[in-house]
């Protein structure tokens, strides 16, 4: 895995990552035995766009692609923040070659 110099965005992102999204996710985003990585082709923007973080952390979503169970919620996160995290996935995505088309850094242009 490849962790990138990181933007600003990225940053803060990656500060917030930490505490609310690596205990399942993994430390950059690398999956654990409790939920699948975010560095992998199944959550590049063209297949789960930025929205679609969004919507899984203030709904939570249902188990799909893997075998971790469904996703509760993640209270307590404002919009900017989750932009933030979102920043942070793709700016590692990118640096992973996960995609590579930087319109899908959009997410850290804000």
């Amino acid at each position: 895995m490849t962790v990138p110099d990181l933007s600003e965005t990225a940053s803060r992102g990656a500060a917030l990552f930490g505490p609310n999204c690596s205990e399942c996710h993994g430390a950059n985003a690398g999956g654990t035995a409790e939920g699948p990585p975010l560095v992998h082709i199944y959550y590049e923007p063209g297949h789960h766009a930025d929205f679609s973080f969004h919507i899984a952390v203030r709904q939570g979503t249902r188990q799909h692609h893997w075998e971790f169970g469904d996703m509760d919620p993640v209270p307590g996160l404002s919009d900017q923040e989750v932009n933030e995290i979102v920043c942070y996935v793709r700016e590692l995505q990118y640096a992973n070659d996960i995609f590579t088309d930087p319109a899908g850094l959009a997410a850290c242009q804000t």
